[in-house]
């Protein structure tokens, strides 16, 4: 009597979600655990690399905007000393608290004398961004310009990168996702 009573009493001592895993002794709720526990955490870490990547595009947007405004109003000027080093690092400054600028941001700030003439196209040459083909030369008062940020994202998750990576890294080794932000402005009349 006194065996029952003492199982009786450790069974409920043992209660809640880790207490059931451990009263067992057949080990198939442990195993079963394990079976689902590896697809269930994939999926929860390629959602919130998901997340983190849209936060990322989001980020590298609004950089965009805010760096082609210091363009339109004149702020930063061609003309300017130092005037891609400056825009470069105040670029960096508007993504740094999610993305490192080195040697993953790459910056094409170009002037058209009309709208037709303004490539639709991201520069790709063999799955690769082709960064020569990247200026810095924005226009004067009254110009068009454009001005584009490519991003090389490291895809970490296995599961998500064959479905968003479209371009191969660096050393070719492993793919990743370029995102790409775009913004056209008409330059003021500024004094």
């Amino acid at each position: 009597m006194s065996l029952d009573h003492d199982a009786t009493t450790r069974r409920r001592r043992m209660t809640g979600l880790f207490g059931r895993l451990f009263a067992r002794r057949d080990g198939a709720t442990a195993i079963e655990f394990a079976i689902l526990a590896i697809p269930f955490f994939v999926i929860i870490f390629a959602s919130i690399e998901t997340f983190i990547a849209f936060t990322g595009e989001q980020l590298l947007a609004n950089a965009t905007e805010t760096m082609a405004r210091k363009i339109r109003t004149g702020e930063i000027r061609a003309t300017t000393p130092n005037a891609e080093q400056t825009f470069r690092a105040e670029f960096c400054e508007e993504i740094k608290i999610l993305m490192p600028c080195s040697g993953k941001l790459f910056l094409d700030v170009r002037s058209f004398d009309k709208y037709s003439d303004i490539p639709a196209a991201v520069p790709l040459v063999d799955m690769d961004l082709d960064t020569n083909s990247l200026r810095f030369a924005p226009g004067g008062k009254k110009s068009i310009n454009i001005v584009r940020a490519y991003y090389r994202w490291d895809v970490v998750t296995d599961l998500v990168r064959p479905l968003i990576a479209n371009i191969q890294s660096a050393d070719g080794s492993r793919r990743n996702y370029l995102m790409v932000a775009t913004t056209v402005v008409q330059n003021e009349d500024y004094p």
